[in-house]
């Protein structure tokens, strides 16, 4: 039976539960010891799927195919473990599962209700897989007072006595705010936080509190005595100037040894030198690249949060910082000025859904082909310089993805014949992991190193083969296909200095310790442009 870790939080949202959460279980498996980490989100919707990005940030995609919290996405990265569909649990899942099972009577005639029903479904998904793992980690979305995330608190409150107090431990991750006009850091919201986690008869066993300076010892000891904690039990969890350093700190804060402690197992040995290197390479790049993002969320950086960190991944490994200037798409649809781009070393243009700044990521695309500069198209990026290069190279005037223009002449990008067929919008995508053969004669297998690769989906629409051929005889390479349904993965321009467009999210598996290859490539040929450049400019000046 594995030891079950809670991590609940309170004050505010976006204190960093999951961050917290993957950086517990990193230390734990730097230990020795196997951690799976599992996410409960109060929403009714049954997964994030059909979410707007500005509500809810980006839907991270597992590799058996879920669409899932973004928090899955900080747990990937952080740990060798994969997540899968039960890793992440709505409370719209949990009582789509009760109603069926009560419209199927399997309830025998009681009254279902929140207890034990909905509470008795949760702790199964709780429970699950804790025969493989020696830890389950698991995160409870919201705040402590939601009327949302009750019925989950209330299941973790009675887990204690189903698994024994000696298999369980909970941390609450708190705020100590520093009031600028006082000119000191305040414990009342830390304190009326627990409280109330404590009303609903959860006593939390460790504290993390963030903080932008420094807890001191007298406020450590105030907190202890108010939220009835041991001292060492505050662990002060600092802003910090990457997520990659938060292990580190949380490990000299002692955390991990006082879980082990508290739940009786081993304190083996643990070395930080892979975490000490990564943040190393980020604090002291040798230089830096500009990379212009194209997208439509860019406002809500949290909607762009996998590929944020690819791109960071990227630069690590060229040991290159790497500064991400967001541009809106639609802004490029009103004006398109090429000094938006003048300092510029690479642009990407990332996924989507919807019409919205379409024509301004065409423009973007038209711009990195015809300037050589280098271009990432992901998805829909994909599809969009697929879309632009139909209209410039191979002169169909009107070309277009049926998603935007069902009566286009020439519609170079189509649903797939079952995606034609579907009425219900959730979970019906082509999603997660699927075969991709690569061409040997191209970049992307160049920058891969193997014949074939596994990548994530999350999309309805394809390249339409139809047109495959012109596209070839006009200079566009098929760099990969899925050999099941002969479906192109990847596009490249023969020509250009590097121009790859990916069907799939390569984010999604992109790691600090393992960067995903077409990110680390991408950022080496935009440094590469970027030399290039300042030699002509040193070459024009002589």
């Amino acid at each position: 039976m594995a030891k079950f870790i809670f991590i609940t939080g309170g004050v505010l949202s976006s204190l960093g539960k999951g961050i917290t959460a993957a950086s517990i279980g990193a230390l734990l498996e730097g230990r020795g010891y196997s951690v799976l980490i599992k996410k409960l989100d109060p929403y009714i919707n049954v997964d994030p799927g059909t979410m707007n990005p500005f509500q809810h940030g980006e839907v991270y995609v597992t590799e058996d195919g879920a669409e899932t919290d973004l928090d899955l996405g900080h747990y990937e990265r952080f740990l060798s473990t994969e997540t899968k569909k039960d890793c992440n649990i709505t409370t719209g899942q949990i009582y789509y599962e009760v109603i069926n099972k009560e419209r199927r009577g399997v309830y025998l005639g009681n009254t279902v209700q929140v207890i034990p029903h909905i509470t008795d479904e949760i702790k199964k998904v709780i429970l699950k897989h804790s025969d493989k793992f020696n830890f389950i980690i698991t995160e409870i979305g919201g705040t402590v007072g939601d009327i949302e995330s009750l019925p989950f608190l209330e299941t973790i409150r009675q887990l204690r006595f189903d698994v024994g107090v000696e298999n369980i431990i909970y941390i609450h991750v708190t705020l100590v705010p520093f009031i600028r006009s006082a000119g000191e850091l305040k414990t009342k919201p830390t304190q009326h936080s627990v409280r109330e986690l404590r009303a609903i008869g959860i006593q939390p066993d460790l504290l993390v509190c963030r903080s932008e300076y420094p807890l001191d010892n007298e406020i450590r000891r105030k907190i202890a005595l108010f939220c009835n904690v041991s001292i060492e039990a505050v662990i002060n969890a600092v802003d910090v100037s990457t997520i990659y350093q938060l292990p580190i700190y949380l490990y000299k804060e002692g955390i991990d040894s006082l879980i082990l402690k508290k739940l009786a197992m081993d304190n083996k040995e643990i070395s930080l030198e892979k975490w000490d290197e990564i943040v190393d390479r980020i604090k002291h790049p040798k230089d830096e690249v500009n990379i212009a993002v194209v997208g439509k969320y860019v406002d809500l950086k949290d909607a762009y949060l996998s590929l944020n960190e690819a791109l960071s991944h990227g630069g690590i490994a060229n040991n290159l910082k790497v500064n991400i200037k967001w541009i809106n798409a639609e802004d490029l649809e009103k004006k398109f000025d090429s000094i938006t781009f003048e300092q510029i070393d690479g642009i990407l243009i990332p996924g989507g859904f919807g019409e919205r700044g379409i024509a301004g990521k065409i423009n973007a695309a038209n711009y990195a082909r015809i300037k050589d500069v280098p271009f990432f198209g992901i998805c829909l990026g994909m599809q969009c310089a697929v879309i632009e290069y139909a209209r410039n190279v191979l002169k169909f005037t009107n070309a277009n993805s049926v998603e935007f223009d069902e009566n286009t002449d020439y519609p170079v990008i189509d649903y797939m014949m079952e995606q034609k067929k579907i009425k219900n919008y959730g979970g019906s995508m082509r999603l997660g992991s699927y075969l991709c053969q690569l061409n040997e004669d191209s970049n992307a297998y160049r920058a891969y190193g193997v014949k074939e690769v596994y990548e994530r989906h999350r999309h309805r629409l394809e390249f339409n083969n139809v047109y495959k051929d012109k596209f070839i005889q006009a200079g566009m390479n098929i760099g990969g296909i899925n050999p099941d349904k002969n479906l192109v993965e990847i596009v490249e321009i023969k020509s250009h200095r590097w121009f790859i467009g990916c069907q799939f999210h390569p984010e999604f598996k992109s790691k600090p310790f393992k960067p995903h290859p077409l990110f680390v490539d991408f950022i080496k040929a935009a440094y590469s442009f970027k030399i290039d450049k300042l030699k002509e400019i040193k070459s024009n000046v002589l």
